[in-house]
């Protein structure tokens, strides 16, 4: 499926009343504010009349905040085809530029919410309240596989919030405002409708992450990133992240859902994701009339990692996941969401359909291997315990027999790269889960107990090159040991 083009929108309420630390699932305090049953009740989502907008951005004007970044600037003097140099550093002498953004207030203790994007990279972040005051912040927590950041700021005083609402009741056709500061005007609303929801096939700036976007006309350009997208009750329904660069009209958020159920890990200053171990893919139509199946619906397994949790639990290459922990499996991309964010170590039960039966499975999420090497005080020996290459920044295994025979690949020969680490030597190298690694350098890779082998003998800061097999290509590529 190609994905659409998109621009990641340049870095350039109602208050809520409901309260602030209860829990929403008996487990996480919430850290957001909401609006009470009555207050819906009061305020229908379909009610729109002449001062609806005017009296939204009022209310909600003052929890929206103008984002200014400060970023390191890495570039270094390059060469154009004239030989004319396109600009000039001096590699001593450090160099910034500044960026700009929106977010929102959720509580009145000043925690914001914005897009990770905005604050990527940032070494100062100012932010500044619609009276133009403005205080230092600092990023809470950041997650870039969901394009979403927590950032605080310490005002002295209570500040008005945005209360969040439930993006999974909206409506297409349902009118929503955006307020931001595209181009650095500050607080600009606009509003439009809700187009269509659970845009899955966007992937902004060619990022992978986890996409369930809400499209809206409501005018949103460069500038408007990680502000809010609100219904008629004054909710937050979703946070603005990406545009159409090839068309006017269509502008992407993130529902605020996914927002929740991320934000108490946000507050800890970390997002550990749970790990489930399969390799999944749509269920076509030609697939699902080849199996039998009613629908289209549902998360087609396509392999299973051994030793996996999911191998554990007896989930097989062919079953069709309907379920998971309740919550219904549409396609491939709702698995990999609800998968990565069930809880580890806590046991949950998945519905499938297997030779065209219906067959419900208990399994075991496991701590996802790159939050596991994250984890302070890791060492090298308990990086390669959890699958990890030292210095490589990618987690691998030994290569199953049938893997062996398809790959045409003799005993032992080559492993398979099961994840990668955000922003490490094999991210920047541009290896992908899946990849089949053969050589290392010239030396064959005999399993994984051979490349850590071989990996040894490499000094930090040194480039080696990577044999690869990615489908029924194979080709070279360079990599920086850290």
């Amino acid at each position: 499926m190609n994905h659409v083009a998109l621009l990641l929108l340049v870095t350039t309420g109602m208050f809520g009343t409901g309260r602030v630390g209860s829990s929403t699932n008996g487990e996480e305090p919430r850290t957001w504010t909401e609006l009470s049953a009555q207050e819906k009740a009061a305020t229908p989502t379909g009610q729109v009349e002449l001062s609806t907008f005017a009296n939204l951005a009022e209310k909600l004007s003052p929890a929206v905040v103008h984002i200014a970044v400060t970023r390191k600037d890495t570039r270094r003097s390059q060469l154009g085809s004239g030989g004319w140099p396109f600009f000039f550093m001096d590699p001593g002498t450090p160099q910034f530029s500044e960026g700009l953004g929106t977010g929102f207030i959720i509580n009145a203790d000043g925690d914001i919410l914005t897009n990770h994007h905005v604050v990527e990279g940032a070494v100062e972040i100012r932010i500044k309240l619609v009276d133009e005051r403005e205080f230092p912040a600092k990023v809470v927590g950041s997650d870039p596989k969901t394009d979403l950041a927590l950032v605080h700021i310490s005002a002295g005083e209570k500040l008005p919030s945005a209360p969040l609402g439930d993006s999974d009741s909206l409506r297409i056709g349902e009118w929503v405002v955006a307020i931001g500061n595209p181009f650095g005007l500050d607080h600009t609303v606009t509003a439009g409708i809700v187009s269509a929801k659970g845009r899955k096939e966007v992937a902004p700036g060619g990022r992978s992450m986890y996409s369930n976007f809400i499209q809206t006309d409501a005018s949103i350009n460069p500038g408007n990133s990680g502000g809010p997208l609100i219904n008629m009750r004054g909710e937050v329904v979703g946070i603005n992240a990406a545009i159409n660069a090839a068309g006017q009209g269509i502008g992407f958020a993130i529902p605020v859902n996914m927002a929740k159920a991320l934000l108490p890990q946000l507050a800890k200053g970390k997002v550990e994701r749970s790990f489930l171990g399969v390799f999944t893919q749509p269920v076509t139509k030609d697939i699902a009339m080849a199996m039998g199946l009613k629908s289209q619906k549902g998360a087609l397994i396509a392999d299973v990692i051994v030793d996996s949790p999911a191998a554990k639990a007896g989930l097989m290459a062919g079953d069709v996941v309907t379920r998971f922990d309740g919550k219904p499996v549409d396609d491939a991309s709702d698995l990999s969401w609800l998968a990565a964010v069930s809880s580890a170590g806590k046991e949950v039960e998945v519905e499938l359909l297997r030779d065209g039966k219906e067959t419900k499975i208990k399994v075991v999420p496991a701590a996802h291997p790159e939050d596991r090497v994250a984890m302070p005080g890791a060492t090298p020996e308990s990086e390669a315990a959890a699958g990890w290459m030292p210095g490589m920044g990618f987690a691998a295994r030994d290569l199953t027999v049938d893997e062996r025979k398809a790959a045409g690949l003799p005993t032992k020969r080559g492993i398979l790269v099961t994840a990668i680490k955000e922003g490490g030597p094999a991210h920047a190298a541009g290896l992908r889960e899946g990849d089949v690694l053969i050589n290392l350098g010239h030396p064959a890779i005999n399993g994984v107990e051979g490349f850590l082998r071989l990996n040894e003998r490499i000094a930090a800061g040194r480039t080696v090159m990577l044999l690869v097999r990615r489908g029924e290509r194979q080709g070279w590529v360079s990599l920086m040991k850290e």
